[in-house]
């Protein structure tokens, strides 16, 4: 999956979730002063992610999402998922 695969879904997450994205870019953080996520919205952006990719956070990457960038986030993403075994191997 591309990295602009998983930003479109992590964009379309938030939006779901009641979030403006409207000038949200790689650079804008997840957190305070950019998208403005506070515990509860990161909780379930993680969990929508696991949903998704199958991605499974540790509580304290979990902690992390709020000190990341919608790009680093997306990045993160894209890496676990390209070492993350094949499904059915």
């Amino acid at each position: 999956m591309s990295t602009d695969e998983i930003r479109k879904f992590v964009l379309s997450a938030l939006t779901e979730m009641n979030y403006s994205v409207a000038g949200v870019d790689d650079d804008t953080p997840l957190g305070p002063a950019g998208v403005d996520l506070e515990s509860l919205a990161l909780a379930e952006l993680g969990i929508r992610v696991e949903e998704e990719f199958g991605i499974v956070f540790e509580e304290d990457e979990a902690e992390r999402l709020g000190t990341m960038t919608v790009g680093e986030f997306t990045a993160a993403l894209a890496e676990r998922l390209a070492s993350a075994p094949a499904a059915g191997q």
